[in-house]
């Protein structure tokens, strides 16, 4: 995670977040488009992740969620104005993209499916998200409805030659999409904080709920594709997590409402 000293005018920020924000030292820590993520040099240490408004409210929900259940970020505190602000507490560590663990995929590779193995097995009793599917269908259809279609940012054995492809096999096999388990709904290796390997927390759960697994299978096997630069890591990966808890023609499937964002 790259954290860059910058300077901010704190009279854009919330009156409630402006004391802590007045005289400390203020990193730059973004790491997704449309997203200001500012870590805050005090104390313990706090992270502050300002949007548009609306387009984080799904995700403090989920990091209050995930934070009762050991497995996130506390949530201190979230301010809707112009924009949505949502100030967590520091985590322990760093992402699992950090040179220590990038340095030994095996062992990165291994831990991170049996860190997802855990995760989908947790009881999702008071998750405030109860039908995930139900909004990543919707997102697929309007994207395909507006030509928002990507399949060049994907691996080849999940390419699709064109979006009415795609949508062909989301007609046809998407109900089959089940909402039976705690998912993270963005699991990528960025999304992981390990502290000296024993891991910390999960970050950026604004697409969790209760969803359909292979989401989030789909997503561990791109993110070792694309972070390590290779396919080799792909069937380590899922025979870690265990063969026999997944459908693998699923994968190609959750592929198709992937390439429309």
């Amino acid at each position: 995670m790259q954290r860059v000293l910058t300077q901010i005018n704190i009279e854009n920020y919330p009156e409630s977040l402006r004391p802590l924000l007045l005289g400390a030292d203020i990193y730059d820590s973004r790491c997704a488009s449309g997203a200001e993520v500012l870590f805050i040099d005090r104390g313990n240490g706090y992270f502050l992740k300002s949007m548009k408004r609306g387009e984080l409210e799904a995700e403090a929900k989920m990091t209050k969620y995930f934070g009762s259940l050991g497995l996130g970020a506390k949530v201190l505190a979230f301010e809707q104005g112009e924009r949505d602000y949502m100030l967590t507490e520091r985590v322990h560590g760093e992402d699992c993209t950090h040179a220590l663990y990038l340095s030994d995929p095996e062992r990165l590779c291994d831990l991170y499916a049996e860190l997802l193995y855990d995760l989908h097995h947790r009881d999702y009793t008071g998750c405030p998200v109860q039908n995930r599917i139900e909004s990543y269908t919707a997102l697929a259809f309007e994207n395909y409805r507006t030509g928002n279609y990507d399949k060049d940012s994907f691996p080849d054995s999940f390419g699709y030659a064109s979006a009415n492809e795609a949508m062909a096999v989301i007609e046809k096999y998407g109900s089959s999409l089940k909402n039976d388990t705690l998912i993270h709904g963005d699991y990528c290796l960025p999304n992981v904080m390990l502290d000296n390997w024993k891991f910390s927390a999960f970050i950026d759960v604004g697409n969790g709920g209760v969803g359909d697994r292979h989401i989030d299978l789909f997503w561990g096997v791109w993110t070792l594709w694309y972070n390590l630069k290779t396919n080799r890591y792909e069937d380590r990966f899922l025979d870690a997590y265990g063969r026999g808890n997944f459908d693998p023609d699923m994968l190609r499937i959750v592929a198709a409402f992937e390439v429309f964002g």
